[in-house]
């Protein structure tokens, strides 16, 4: 018997109807059954009532198969201390276990979103002018629409990327960049457009995606590149631009075997080039700096013009009140300007420099940076500015321009690039200036005028020694072992039929 003889009375004083509970905890018996009864009081001068109401029965093991606990009724202390043991222990194992879990839980959790955000880049659809994005138009086949919008740019579905890259056959790659591979298409309409899918692999990523579009949606000029659409659907990061049929600047200057560009072909593409940028520069309140000029992001159309493209990097200018600002260094090696480099500190002018690179590479067609070649030309720069400032620009031209580029226009055209490379970003001119000089250099090229004494040459170069690629001519100083004979007949020049009137490009 557990507990005999039991009034309530004494444990609830002055309290009528009150419920009351006590607890045991206690051996099994060898049968292991449990046995509960209840019976009146043996009290005299108590009512010979009984009642239980509820019993809740919880079973307690150890090792031992003991069912005993803290105030057993029977039992050695030496039992009740083992299975109080025991009780801890469990405890403790349990809650290391919970600990455990929730640990493994949060590492889990942790990983998966770094995985998704390096893999899945995914991100909620992008709004163009702070619109939202939309699809409308011709159809595409299981209910899919999409039409072509010259004024916007706008969201396409995944399937119709599909479509218009015959479901992204490596046949139709037209280029491999940073960014992923750039493949040829034809929308349902006819429309021929390049199409830049994203690698995950990339170290490019959800930002420079991001970004393309911000800078696109908001610019149209004729001398950048257009952007007709993006898309965003199955953790892709797909942009679509119009296509350019002569690719870049680069494939037409070496390397890819293409026609060679004519002295005015080049200055042409150089002066849309100059105009894109300027227009970067100044066609809004606050500067946008390209940050990666370089000539594989010119490209040229059907005519030859050229279209500033590649705004993955691209970056709001200062504010007024600022000159700079302040950011990590992004943009292609052999046309990062140095300042920028060494301070961290970007500008207009970074772009200036960039773009002097490039008219360098423009009139060599030499890549900007080349292992292969002597110590004191590998890098296109600085051996350029070497010529340049010895007066001899005319020894390095590239061969197929031999007999072809009046003197006065080639002066014009190294005074500018020399220029643009000044070793600090206030020494450069700006890029209206720079288009300015450019196009005073073609009106050099093409005019032949009389009158003005001070300007001495309106002569062809004459035929030029292969200076690039025959280096057994060069003395151990890196001096030619030649002399370049010119034509004495020199005519003036009139300033004033010369100049040419600088006409703001206007966006389309």
């Amino acid at each position: 018997m557990v507990v005999g003889d039991l009034d309530l009375s004494t444990y609830l004083v002055n309290v009528l109807a009150a419920a009351y509970y006590m607890d045991y905890v206690t051996e099994s018996a060898t049968s292991n059954k449990l046995q509960v009864s209840i019976g009146p009081s043996n009290l005299h001068g108590t009512y010979p009532d009984a009642i239980l109401n509820g019993l809740e029965i919880m079973k307690m093991n150890n090792s031992d198969g003991s069912l005993s606990g803290l105030g057993t009724i029977s039992g050695s202390s030496s039992s009740s201390k083992k299975n109080v043991g025991a009780i801890v222990g469990v405890s403790v194992g349990v809650a290391a276990g919970v600990l455990l879990a929730g640990v493994l839980f949060m590492l889990c959790r942790k990983r998966r979103q770094l995985l998704r955000q390096r893999l899945s880049k995914t991100w909620v659809p992008f709004s163009i002018n702070g619109g939202t994005s939309h699809t409308m138009g011709s159809k595409y086949s299981k209910g899919t629409t999409v039409s072509i919008n010259s004024n916007m740019s706008y969201h396409v579905p995944f399937l119709a990327v599909q479509e218009a890259t015959n479901n992204f056959d490596e046949s139709w790659v037209i280029g491999i960049g940073g960014f992923g591979k750039v493949y040829k298409g034809e929308l349902n309409d006819g429309t021929k457009v390049a199409v830049k899918r994203g690698n995950p692999q990339s170290q490019q990523g959800l930002a420079e995606f991001q970004t393309e579009i911000e800078m696109l949606s908001q610019f149209r000029h004729r001398h950048l590149v257009s952007l007709i659409g993006y898309c965003d659907e199955k953790n892709e990061m797909i942009l679509i631009y119009e296509y350019m049929e002569n690719g870049t600047l680069k494939s037409h200057l070496y390397g890819s075997g293409l026609p060679n560009l004519s002295w005015k072909q080049r200055l042409e593409i150089c002066i849309g080039a100059a105009r894109g940028l300027h227009y970067l520069h100044t066609g809004y309140a606050k500067a946008v700096i390209h940050r990666d000029v370089k000539s594989a992001n010119i490209l040229l159309d059907e005519n030859l013009m050229a279209k500033v493209a590649d705004f993955g990097l691209s970056k709001t200018g200062p504010e007024l009140d600022q000159t700079h600002v302040s950011t990590a260094v992004k943009g292609s090696f052999g046309y990062l300007d140095p300042e920028y480099f060494r301070r961290q500190q970007l500008t207009e002018k970074s772009d200036v420099y960039s773009f002097g690179v490039v008219l360098f590479e423009v009139l060599c067609a030499r890549p900007v940076i080349d292992p292969t070649l002597p110590r004191e030309m590998v890098n296109l720069a600085e051996w350029a500015m070497k010529w340049q400032k010895k007066g001899q620009l005319e020894q390095i031209i590239d061969l197929n321009l031999k007999g072809n580029i009046r003197p006065d226009s080639l002066r014009k055209f190294g005074e500018t690039a020399e220029k643009c490379l000044a070793d600090f970003g206030v020494d450069r001119p700006s890029m209206g200036d720079v288009l300015w000089n450019l196009e005073y250099a073609l009106q050099l090229q093409e005019a032949v005028v009389q009158g003005d004494p001070d300007e001495n040459s309106t002569n062809m170069i004459g035929e030029l020694p292969p200076q690039i690629n025959n280096f057994s001519q060069l003395d151990p100083n890196g001096s030619p072992q030649f002399e370049v004979s010119i034509a004495d007949d020199l005519s003036g020049v009139s300033m004033s039929k010369v100049f040419s009137q600088l006409v703001k490009s206007e966006g389309r």
